[in-house]
């Protein structure tokens, strides 16, 4: 007999549509392609497997059209295939950030401007934000292929149209030249950076976590990435650390034109640095979120150059 009694994922952010055990049959009475990747494991739960590729594209698939209303969303194959409720978690603790700027209330509507630091081919934190909080977006990348990819989810979803803009960073050791011009003034930044220093690093994390996701299965040393990824979603030099780095270094020189600079720390050795980078920098007030994602603990960092005085001045509407 099936299990149908929801689980709340207590870990993540109380506002978070996913906190519930994936409704299946919800989700695929919206996406039927879902269906033949779903079974019931040993616990008497539906679920999928989640070392397939395909399968976690079909139920992104569904999580989008039923949740956050997105049609005809898809990847190129082997790109990032980012997991969503991890993702939303992000843009709900950004919101709380936001909202401790303006008199404890979360800023909703088009004049909160995200900048989305390697959007990817998926476009998925300005989806969520966009549905959630009718937040407007700038996504940015080094890839010409994953830009075009997003243009055309956004194309596919009139109501995209207005909300996210694109921009390719031609000069990929920049993150915000090119991208910030005078101008620009945005609310927040969000970034998932790479992770490792070397396509040789990315491939053996690549092979534990294949390996751990099917314990029951003979071992391999090429795996086939549920998650997928290209080199610039995976591994840069300097890996996260250096990457973050640049970023911090490159936020100090347009301190008055983002409220809070973000971006999400999967090492917690990186942190003592990256503190440390910031105080060379000067940044006024520094914070580090906590979530809890299943078995991983993630986090991300946030820092802003404005005063206390300027950060509640900051205009959202």
């Amino acid at each position: 007999m099936k299990e149908n009694t929801p689980s709340i994922k207590t870990n993540l952010h109380p506002r978070n549509l996913h906190r519930s055990r994936y409704d299946f049959e919800k989700l695929t009475a919206n996406n039927s392609e879902l269906k033949q990747y779903i079974f019931t494991n040993e616990h008497q739960i539906e679920s999928i497997d989640f070392s397939n590729p395909e399968a976690v594209k079909q139920l992104n698939k569904a999580l989008l059209q039923t949740y956050y209303n997105i049609q005809n969303w898809d990847i190129p194959k082997n790109y990032l295939c980012p997991p969503i409720p991890g993702r939303a978690d992000y843009i709900h603790y950004i919101a709380d950030l936001l909202a401790l700027s303006n008199n404890g209330k979360i800023p909703e509507g088009e004049n909160v401007l995200g900048l989305d630091i390697g959007v990817g081919s998926n476009c998925i934190y300005p989806i969520i934000g966009n549905s959630i909080y009718d937040w407007s977006f700038v996504g940015t990348d080094i890839d010409a292929k994953a830009i075009n990819n997003c243009s055309k989810i956004i194309e596919a979803n009139p109501k995209l149209i207005d909300a996210i803009s694109l921009q390719q960073q031609t000069e990929s050791r920049f993150i915000f030249k090119n991208i910030m011009t005078p101008e620009d003034r945005f609310t927040f930044t969000i970034c998932n950076p790479p992770f490792h220093n070397s396509s040789e690093e990315a491939q053996k994390s690549a092979t534990r976590k294949v390996n751990n996701l099917n314990p029951n299965t003979p071992k391999t040393d090429k795996p086939v990435l549920n998650f997928g990824g290209q080199n610039a979603e995976l591994w840069c030099d300097g890996g996260e650390l250096g990457f973050i780095k640049q970023m911090i270094y490159e936020s100090a020189k347009y301190p008055m034109q983002c409220l809070w600079f973000t971006t999400l720390v999967s090492k917690s050795d990186n942190l003592k640095t990256i503190y440390k980078t910031l105080a060379k920098v000067h940044a006024v007030t520094i914070k580090t979120v906590e979530m809890a994602q299943g078995q991983k603990t993630s986090r991300f960092v946030a820092w802003t150059f404005l005063t206390i005085d300027q950060q509640k001045n900051w205009k959202f509407e």
